[in-house]
């Protein structure tokens, strides 16, 4: 369940709503889970429009896009990794009408701490969202 934060200069994406659905989207097929509500509405992006003057590398360019993908300790091994960093590159650049972006977007994976996850009022630790989960698929 993760959240995802996009950071950008304020113009680059025509539709951020869309752009974030299809990065939640992407994230959650990466990480191979249900389609349930648990996942899907515990999932979000959140899409951060910035003037250039507060983005800059070391060069003072300002046409970067900054994604951090912040999940549950564990979830994405190296392969989910790669294809996490690829497909939301590629996602940022078509959303934004400029495939060279792909060059310029980085993409940053943390790991929260079991037991570091809240919903609901509640630190959940990766077993408590795996009982949620069973409860989830069996009905209850």
């Amino acid at each position: 369940m993760p959240m995802i934060d996009v950071y950008a200069t304020a113009g680059t994406f025509a539709d951020t709503h869309q752009l974030a659905q299809d990065i939640a989207q992407a994230v959650m097929r990466w990480e191979q889970v249900p389609p349930i509500p648990l996942f899907a509405d515990n999932t979000a992006a959140f899409i951060h429009d910035l003037p250039a003057s507060a983005i800059s590398n070391a060069a003072g360019a300002s046409n970067y896009v900054r994604v951090q993908v912040l999940t549950p300790v564990g979830v994405l091994d190296r392969d989910k990794q790669l294809g996490v960093v690829g497909e939301l590159s590629d996602i940022v650049a078509a959303a934004a009408g400029d495939p060279t972006l792909i060059e310029r977007t980085w993409v940053l994976i943390h790991e929260s701490p079991d037991g570091g996850w809240g919903i609901a009022g509640h630190a959940n630790t990766n077993a408590d969202i795996a009982a949620l989960a069973r409860r989830a698929l069996s009905g209850e």
